[in-house]
């Protein structure tokens, strides 16, 4: 199920992937690569990875330190929700 990130991991990625941006622009110039949309696109992808896979290992180190976050209220009232909808028949596009 998703569930949101925290603010640590919204603050380490963000950090993350500015750097890792400005670190791949500058190996992609120490390489000669010309400048243009596929550069920038590249720069972007990778830089989201490395940022995204911050964000987890921050979230799995807090869980593993802390355990898991509580479901809240409108988590749980989404699953009745849909476990009635479920028992009814009605199922989801």
């Amino acid at each position: 199920m998703f569930t949101i990130p925290s603010m640590w991991n919204i603050i380490i990625s963000t950090i993350v992937f500015v750097i890792a941006a400005w670190y791949l622009h500058r190996l992609l110039d120490e390489h000669g690569m010309p400048k243009g949309v596929t550069r920038g696109l590249l720069v972007f992808v990778l830089a989201y990875v490395v940022s995204w896979a911050s964000g987890e290992l921050v979230d799995w180190s807090r869980e593993k330190m802390y355990g898991p976050e509580p479901v809240s209220e409108a988590q749980k009232n989404l699953n009745d929700a849909l476990d009635l909808l479920k028992a009814n028949g009605i199922t989801s596009p």
